[in-house]
C-alpha cells in the first residue's frame, strides 16, 4: 500500500494505527513461518502446549525440513544452529582478503574460515572440544572511515583502508540496497537480522529497501560486538596469502599480518571476497583453483538534481513531505547487441572516489538513510564480456579494468581527480570547461575533458547510442547538464571461482562464496549465498565429524 497511503495522505484523509501487545508476525511465506516455529521454540512466543519457557528440543519433522536460515541440526555427535549468517555482502568486499572473517577451531573440532570481507558466520556447537575463533581482515569500520574521510579531503590513499577494504567491505560505502532479482526463503530472516543489528526497521515493509551509508556504519559495530560476545575473537590487518594442502583437502591458510606471516589451521574455509580482490585471485590462479572470467559492465556515473527527477516521475506530488527521492531503473540495447543499464542508482547521494589502488581511478555512488543529497547519481553502465578483454588469460577482466581506471586516472591529471563531462558536451564530442546546473559531488575533485579521451570507443559508442533511447524513457535523463564522471569498472566480479554442488571448490574444504566469487549480486543475494555455505559445512561437520 506505498502508493495508497500518500494519495490518503495528500487527499487530506486521516489514516489511523492500531496499538497492539503481544506476539505478531505476517507468516504469508515460508521463510516467515519457519522463524515463527523457532520463535516458538526458543520461548519468544507462547504456545498453549509449552507451559511457559523454550521447548525443549525441536521436533524432528521440524529439523529435517527447515532448509532456510535458521536450520536446525539435532543427533549426536553434534548439534549445531546456525545463529548468525549475515553476509558476504553487508560484509562484502576485501580485495586483499584485508577485509573478513576467519573462523577457526582448535582441532578436533568445526573449522570454518570466510576469509576476506565479514561473511558474519557463528556456528555453535554441543560439542564440548570445540572452541570457536574469528580472525577479521582488515580496518575496523571506525578507523576505515577516518582514512576514507581524509582521502576525499586530501587525495591520500590507504591501499588496505578504503571504500572497497576494510570492515563491511564495499557495502559499507554504498546506498546499502536490499533489494534483488533472486527469491529465497533466506531473504526475510537477513532482513529481520539487519533490522535486529540497527538498520532502520523499515527495510521489512519497504518493496526496495534500504540502509544507508550512515546505519551501516552502525550495524557493523553492532554485529561485531555480538560475535564478541559469541566468544568470538575479531582480529584486523591480516591478509591471507597462500593456500596449504593435505591429501587435496585444506589443511591451513597462510596469513600476513603486521607481526609477520603465520599459519592458520583450517579444514573448512569460507572464501568470501569481495569483487576488488585481485591480489587474491591472482593468489587462487597460482594455487591451482580453478576459475573462469564472466561478464560484467563498465562505464560511468551519471548525476542529475534530485529534483529534477522527482518532478519528472511524480508529476504535481514531486515536493511531498510523505513521498521518499524517487529512484530510476532504465536500460537498453544497441543496434550491436550491446546492453547499456543504470546500476546501484543513488537517491539524494554523492559519487564517492572508490580507488583500491595507486594510480587508478574508479568511482561509486552512496547515500545515506535520508537520501536527501542535491544529487541523485547512478551507474550508466556497458555490458562487457571477456571477448572485449584483450586477452585469454583467465585474469584478463582484471587486465581490462585496470587499463580503463589507468586512462581515467591520467586524463584527470592525477591526485585521483576523476574525469567529467556533461551528457550535452559528451553527445558533441566537445570537451567540457564546467558545470551547468548539476554541481558533481565527486572528491577530491574532477576535472573537465572529454571522456572519449579516456573510455573505449565500443563503450563511448554504446553511451551514445543509449543515452537518447533512454531519454524516451525517462525525460530528463539525457538532459544537456547532467554529469558523467568517469570510470566505473566495478560493477561485479571479473571472475568466477569454480565450485560444485557441495559449494567447495577443486580443493575440498574451500568454499568460494558472495559476489566476489561470482555467486551473487549485491548484499542480499551475497548473504544468502553465505548461508547457504555455512549450511553446507554445518551438514558436512553433521554428517562426518
Amino acid at each position: 500500500a506505498r502508493d495508497l497511503f500518500p494519495r490518503l495522505m495528500a487527499s487530506g484523509r486521516g489514516i489511523r494505527g492500531v496499538p497492539m501487545e503481544g506476539y505478531w508476525r505476517d507468516i504469508g511465506d515460508p521463510g516467515s513461518y519457519y522463524r515463527a516455529n523457532l520463535d516458538a521454540w526458543e520461548g519468544k512466543l507462547r504456545l498453549p502446549e509449552q507451559r511457559g519457557g523454550a521447548l525443549e528440543r525441536v521436533p524432528e519433522a521440524f529439523s529435517e525440513r527447515a532448509r532456510y536460515a535458521c536450520r536446525v541440526y539435532c543427533g549426536a555427535p553434534h548439534r549445531a544452529r546456525l545463529m548468525r549468517a549475515l553476509t558476504a555482502g553487508l560484509m562484502e568486499a576485501g580485495a586483499d582478503l584485508t577485509d573478513g572473517l576467519t573462523v577457526r577451531t582448535v582441532p578436533g573440532g568445526v573449522h570454518i574460515a570466510p576469509c576476506a570481507d565479514r561473511a558474519a558466520l557463528c556456528i555453535e556447537s554441543d560439542s564440548p572440544d570445540t572452541a570457536r575463533r574469528f580472525e577479521a581482515l582488515g580496518r575496523d569500520v571506525e578507523r576505515r572511515s577516518r582514512d576514507v574521510e581524509e582521502f576525499f579531503l586530501t587525495g591520500k590513499l590507504n591501499p588496505l583502508s578504503n571504500v572497497q577494504f576494510g570492515e563491511g567491505g564495499a557495502g559499507t560505502f554504498s546506498d546499502g540496497k536490499l533489494n534483488t532479482g533472486t527469491k529465497d526463503v533466506r531473504h526475510r530472516y537477513i532482513l529481520e537480522e539487519f533490522a535486529a543489528f540497527g538498520a532502520s526497521e523499515d527495510i521489512l515493509i519497504d518493496a526496495k529497501p534500504h540502509i544507508g551509508t550512515d546505519r551501516l556504519y552502525i550495524v557493523l559495530q553492532n554485529l561485531r560486538q555480538e560475535l564478541l560476545s559469541l566468544g568470538a575473537e575479531v582480529r584486523f590487518a591480516h591478509q591471507v596469502t597462500g593456500l596449504e594442502r593435505r591429501d587435496g583437502r585444506l589443511a591451513a591458510l597462510r596469513v600476513t599480518s603486521p607481526d609477520g606471516t603465520h599459519t592458520l589451521p583450517a579444514e573448512h574455509a569460507v572464501l568470501a571476497v569481495g569483487h576488488s580482490a585481485r591480489d587474491t585471485f591472482a593468489m587462487l590462479r597460482g594455487a591451482g583453483i580453478p576459475m573462469e572470467p564472466k561478464p560484467f559492465a563498465v562505464g560511468v556515473r551519471i548525476e542529475h538534481r534530485q529534483s529534477d527527477m522527482d518532478a519528472q516521475q511524480y508529476k504535481q506530488y514531486a515536493g511531498h513531505p510523505s513521498l521518499p527521492p524517487t529512484s530510476y531503473k532504465l536500460s537498453a540495447h544497441t543496434a550491436a547487441g550491446r546492453g547499456v543499464f543504470s546500476f546501484c542508482v543513488c537517491p539524494g547521494g554523492q559519487v564517492v572516489a572508490a580507488a583500491s589502488e595507486a594510480g587508478r581511478v574508479v568511482t561509486n555512488g552512496m547515500s545515506e538513510l535520508a537520501r536527501d543529497g542535491e544529487n541523485i547519481n547512478g551507474g550508466l553502465l556497458v555490458s562487457v564480456t571477456p571477448e572485449d578483454f584483450g586477452g585469454t588469460d583467465v585474469l584478463a577482466g582484471v587486465a581490462f579494468q585496470r587499463r580503463l581506471e589507468e586512462a581515467a586516472y591520467a586524463l584527470g591529471g592525477g591526485g585521483y581527480a576523476a574525469p567529467a563531462q556533461t551528457v550535452g558536451d559528451f553527445l558533441a564530442h566537445h570537451p567540457s570547461i564546467g558545470p551547468g546546473r548539476v554541481t558533481p559531488t565527486y572528491r577530491p575533485a574532477v576535472r573537465w575533458c572529454d571522456l572519449h579521451d579516456c573510455l573505449p570507443p565500443f563503450v563511448c559508442a554504446a553511451l551514445e547510442e543509449a543515452l537518447p533511447l533512454l531519454e524516451k524513457k525517462l525525460h530528463g535523463f539525457a538532459a544537456p547538464d547532467a554529469v558523467l564522471t568517469a570510470v566505473e569498472t566495478r560493477s561485479s566480479s571479473p571472475v568466477r571461482i569454480v565450485r560444485d554442488d557441495t559449494y567447495q571448490t577443486a580443493l575440498r574444504g574451500l568454499y568460494p562464496c558472495g559476489e566476489g566469487a561470482g555467486y551473487a549480486g549485491g548484499i542480499l543475494s551475497a548473504a544468502a549465498d553465505g548461508m547457504r555455505c555455512a549450511e553446507q559445512i554445518i551438514k558436512e561437520i553433521t554428517q562426518h565429524g
